[in-house]
């Protein structure tokens, strides 16, 4: 599975630099040898280098020395393999682990699939979507999210009243 850091939208001078927007809470992860995957090919790539520049990022890669080389890479998404990413503290998850978990309630009745994860300002939104098609929108709050097992793929909460 990879999962996008970033997005490369454009050449940026003639030494083979990119604009890349990113996709990543851990930008300080990309840095220079760093592996990563370009496209839907997944063709691998190093970083020879990665500087901010505005609200992006200016990236080169390793073997791309200029303007023309890495024209073709417009438009495309950088990836990273998700068995490459380091462990999370102890309670936290990254997205894509919980997506696609089965979401209960404390008496065991399913409420259905965690389909989405809205990032609110304040906090995290959970959308689960029944069979039925029907969404319920649960606040990633104490209280709220009271067991998470991804062992067996399964969310236990405490749905809100007001729900």
């Amino acid at each position: 599975m990879f999962l996008a850091v970033g997005y490369i939208r454009r050449p940026h001078g003639v030494r083979g630099e990119m604009v890349m927007d990113l996709l990543t809470d851990f930008p300080e992860r990309l840095v220079p040898g760093k592996r990563l995957y370009l496209g839907e090919e997944h063709l691998p790539v190093q970083i020879r280098s990665v500087r901010p520049a505005l609200q992006a990022m200016l990236i080169a890669f390793e073997g791309f020395e200029d303007r023309d080389q890495v024209a073709a890479f417009r438009n495309q998404y950088l990836y990273v393999r998700a068995d490459e990413l380091p462990p999370l503290p102890e309670g936290e998850y990254y997205h894509h682990q919980l997506l696609g978990l089965t979401v209960f309630d404390q008496a065991g009745h399913s409420l259905g699939v965690l389909s989405e994860i809205l990032e609110t300002g304040a906090n995290d939104v959970y959308v689960v979507r029944d069979e039925q098609g029907r969404e319920v929108l649960l606040p990633v709050i104490e209280g709220v999210i009271l067991e998470v097992d991804l062992k067996t793929h399964r969310l236990i909460v405490n749905p809100p009243e007001w729900l």
